[in-house]
């Protein structure tokens, strides 16, 4: 998901937080609550990016 409020921020949706969805960076790191107006779909170059992110960090041995 993309959060628009935070400079299109991408990341997976872990679940509702009161009015709120919590998401997750797709790398990886701490997860922030974003209000559901804000959140869109990635288009299918986002989602490119993020996975190649994802990947990079995965293989740096970073915790996911």
């Amino acid at each position: 998901m993309v959060d628009t409020a935070r400079t299109n921020s991408i990341g997976e949706f872990r679940g509702l937080a009161g009015p709120y969805w919590s998401l997750r960076p797709v790398g990886g790191g701490p997860e922030w609550e974003a209000e559901p107006e804000h959140v869109r779909t990635p288009t299918p170059a986002e989602r490119l990016s993020a996975e190649n992110s994802r990947q990079n960090a995965r293989s740096r041995g970073d915790l996911l």
